[in-house]
């Protein structure tokens, strides 16, 4: 098993500085570095004061020059936001600005506010099939001479421009959920990096499945898979309870922003009262606590443990919780320190 960090700014109300913020991320960054994870991970969103990530190559760049060893991953690009050949060209000039760091996830994208700004009248099926089109198309751009002929992208013979400084480009993950997607970025040799969100294990079970029935049915190598969850070490059980109530604050914003119905300032959205969020049925305190890999040293050593026994080669560690950088801080190295240290 191996281990990474998923991580963005959040910001939760106006009184923070986006510098602080920044800073605060490279942090996070660092002590993963340091601590010998294998990578770190940030995503692309747009107008989102909840994650704020629009550019994940430009923020990878950045930490090329803050970190010495760890990998530099998408986690992930939303491919329909992407023209393909900018999309090659630019993981290109950053895998060469990274020294060969860097690893390209890539999504159809999940908000339905982001596609009504950024392409509107674009729904997830479409987004999927846009995704589907454009990824293998990468490969064969950085190889170069490529002339395409698509659904939705058509152009004449092109080359990325650089090229990877990886010989065969950065290696690719594909976000996959449905069996269909699975299967796509199996039979194409990528990467697959699986979120169960709230959803416990029977999900993270589920979503296995769907990857071993994918390879079976694949005769190239095998591909990795990555379970991205929130996690949160406590130091004792009052400090595990109070980052279950944190993280349901956490999961109702999120149902807010994904449910797309609520006010929207500044890229903030309208502040939920606590009866909302009580009454959130995806993210009671009590279901959080058991699904989500959350607990003290030894209680998250237990679930990962489950989840290297189902086959998982990564565990990525989810950091954004709404919580003070300083308690996230404490969290990742007591991860780092006490539970790393069980799988070597």
């Amino acid at each position: 098993m191996e281990f990474s960090l998923f991580a963005h700014m959040e910001r939760l109300s106006p009184e923070q500085s986006h510098g602080a913020l920044y800073e605060d991320f490279l942090s996070l960054c660092k002590i993963a570095d340091d601590g010998g994870m294998r990578a770190i991970w940030t995503g692309e969103h747009h107008g989102m004061e909840f994650t704020i990530a629009p550019n994940p190559l430009m923020s990878l760049v950045d930490l090329a020059h803050h970190t010495k060893n760890v990998r530099l991953g998408t986690g992930t690009v939303i491919a329909p936001f992407w023209h393909p050949i900018k999309l090659a060209g630019e993981a290109a000039a950053a895998d060469l600005m990274t020294g060969g760091r860097l690893e390209l996830g890539i999504a159809r994208g999940a908000y339905v506010y982001e596609y009504e700004r950024v392409m509107p009248g674009l729904d997830a099926w479409e987004a999927g099939q846009r995704m589907r089109e454009s990824a293998p198309i990468l490969r064969k751009l950085w190889q170069g001479d490529y002339a395409h002929e698509g659904e939705f992208y058509k152009f004449p013979c092109s080359t990325s421009s650089p090229k990877p400084l990886q010989s065969e480009g950065p290696p690719i993950w594909i976000a996959a959920r449905d069996p269909n997607s699975h299967a796509f970025g199996v039979q194409n040799g990528f990467n697959i990096q699986v979120t169960p969100l709230w959803q416990g294990m029977e999900e993270i079970t589920t979503l296995m499945e769907r990857f071993q029935t994918a390879c079976a049915d694949h005769t190239g190598p095998k591909p990795k898979i990555m379970l991205l969850h929130h996690t949160y070490v406590g130091r004792d059980a009052e400090d595990v309870g109070r980052a279950t109530k944190d993280l349901t604050r956490y999961y109702a914003y999120f149902g807010a922003w994904f449910q797309n119905k609520r006010a929207i300032s500044q890229g903030l959205i309208e502040t939920l009262t606590e009866d909302e969020i009580k009454a959130n049925p995806m993210a009671k305190p009590e279901n959080l606590a058991r699904d989500l890999t959350i607990g003290t040293a030894q209680e998250v050593i237990d679930k990962i443990k489950r989840y290297e026994d189902l086959g998982y080669d990564e565990f990525s560690f989810w950091i954004d919780s709404g919580m003070s950088t300083e308690r996230k801080r404490e969290s990742l190295s007591r991860f780092i320190d006490d539970v790393m240290p069980a799988f070597h």
